[in-house]
């Protein structure tokens, strides 16, 4: 298969808005992406999970298209968020690493983004959940203020935001590009270090309900000690054991307000992430403590949001997308028992690595499409990624692309409705946080892997998170050998330099749609 290398469009009418919209509104689907959090391959029952059970996503999987070669672009956070939206590879952008509490907007107001490809195909847009994307100008948030630039500038009608993780502070709600309750009288200040006498996890340790195994040991808020340190805000602040349920609450309220649509929504679960808290009537729903209970608890959203479009009537014309930021850990920072109660489940299916890992565990996630009436039931092999759902939906809602527009993503739709022939990707680059130099290429079964830094992270996710020296190439044959153990560049090192030729190519292109 080979991509095309020139736009799929270019109009001067594109010259203002970078695409045009030629389907008529009866033709467009409701969509909603829910992207879960740190969510492993192997770690929902429909992908082979046997300790925890999801039934409502394997419900999505077995009236859909379940993808065996679905990725996210990066094994953290904030890069794969930011490629979903923009279609573009994050290490193309300087600072599109993992984002500070304080952290200034990643997308520039005005940045095309499948929010505004969206938008301007005639869709109602909202991201609800998770943002981790900074906000504001290059000086940062202003928390007490207007937080522009934001997701209203690049796309989004509406959003209800956990602005950074949970595990990083603040611990409150933006909407609307403002901080949500909060109480002029009692202003918040967001900052790296506790102010003198403020309590952390370091010296009250004893009162925490949820101990710290490594550096999110500053400001307490909930029992939990966090990354940075803020005060004031107090109104403002929520429970870690509600987010999933306040999420689901304002998402089901939009999509009644939107029910005559069409409607773009981006549901941003925080869910595996830590601290893994989620609420009391999910605790002990699996065997494998507070993380296997975050799974349950993103399965019940999941049945939350598909029982809002079936009462709504909306469920033949919604097309749903299921899919995860990044790949699993276990202590990524808390004594939260994950590690404790794991036994035989493999978070990451048969692959090696994790979260923060440029090998398969990292970036090949859950990845599901459904569609009733439209996509029949099957388990697909072609090789799809978040970073192509935009350049798929533009084609589903008929929109063309100008040629700077979604740099990265390519049409997919065919394999994401499961049309008959369709192809997937000829190749897929893997990012671990981008501050490494890591990268990882497959292209066919053939897999790349470059650690410039000479270090893996997390490639034992079973284990405690851990740096293992390895050596900077190595070549894998994904068909023969899934988990990435036999090192065949030493054998094959034509097909090793080949390979390491397409990746430095990638680098060195602007754009590869």
């Amino acid at each position: 298969m080979k991509f095309p290398t020139k736009p799929l469009i270019t109009f001067a009418a594109l010259a203002l808005s970078g695409f045009i919209a030629t389907a008529s509104a009866a033709d467009k689907p409701n969509v909603i992406v829910i992207m879960a959090d740190d969510l492993g391959y192997g770690d929902i029952s429909a992908y082979g999970a046997k300790k925890v059970q999801t039934p409502h996503i394997d419900k999505l999987a077995a009236e859909g298209i379940t993808f065996t070669s679905g990725y996210c672009t990066a094994s953290t956070c904030t890069p794969t968020r930011y490629s979903f939206l923009t279609g573009e590879y994050a290490f193309r952008k300087p600072n599109t690493g993992i984002a500070p509490p304080n952290g200034p907007a990643v997308i520039p107001g005005g940045t095309h983004t499948v929010a505004s490809v969206m938008k301007d195909a005639g869709y109602a847009t909202a991201v609800i959940g998770k943002w981790h994307l900074g906000l504001g100008g290059p000086k940062g948030p202003e928390w007490n203020g207007e937080l522009r630039p934001g997701p209203a500038e690049i796309g989004f009608d509406h959003h209800f935001l956990l602005p950074t993780t949970n595990d990083r502070v603040p611990q409150v709600y933006v909407t609307e590009s403002r901080v949500l309750n909060l109480d002029p009288k009692d202003p918040l200040w967001v900052g790296k270090d506790a102010p003198e006498g403020q309590p952390t996890g370091i010296t009250h340790r004893d009162t925490l309900k949820m101990d710290w195994t490594h550096g999110h040991n500053t400001t307490i808020h909930n029992g939990i000690s966090r990354i940075g340190a803020y005060t004031g805000g107090h109104a403002a602040r929520f429970r870690d054991e509600d987010l999933a349920d306040k999420w689901v609450e304002e998402s089901n309220r939009w999509i009644e307000e939107n029910k005559d649509g069409p409607f773009f929504l981006f549901f941003a679960s925080h869910d595996l992430h830590v601290p893994r808290m989620p609420h009391e009537r999910f605790h002990g729903s699996s065997d494998l403590g507070f993380r296997g209970d975050a799974i349950v608890q993103l399965d019940w959203c999941v049945g939350e949001l598909r029982a809002t479009l079936e009462r709504l009537g909306l469920a033949d014309n919604t097309l749903i997308i299921f899919c995860s930021d990044n790949g699993p850990v276990m202590d990524d920072g808390y004594a939260d028992g994950a590690l404790e109660n794991v036994g035989s489940h493999r978070a990451g299916g048969p692959f090696t690595g994790g979260k923060y890992s440029i090998f398969e565990g990292g970036t090949r996630t859950p990845f599901i499409t459904w569609w009733p009436g439209q996509i029949k039931p099957k388990v697909s092999s072609a090789i799809v990624s978040t970073m192509d759902i935009g350049a798929s939906l533009a084609s589903i809602t008929g929109t063309e692309l100008a040629d700077d527009v979604l740099p990265d993503s390519f049409d997919l739709s065919a394999a994401m409705l499961g049309k008959k022939g369709a192809e997937g990707r000829e190749y897929i680059v893997q990012q671990d946080n981008g501050k490494t130099g890591n990268l990882g290429l497959r292209q066919g079964n053939w897999k790349l892997v470059r650690h410039e830094s000479g270090r893996a992270r997390n490639t034992m996710v079973a284990e405690k998170l851990a740096n293992t020296q390895v050596s900077r190439i190595g070549l894998y044959n994904l068909n023969t050998d899934p988990g990435e153990l036999h090192d065949l560049s030493a054998q094959f090192p034509k097909m090793a330099e080949k390979i390491e030729a397409k990746l430095d190519e990638v680098i060195a292109a602007k754009r590869t749609r």
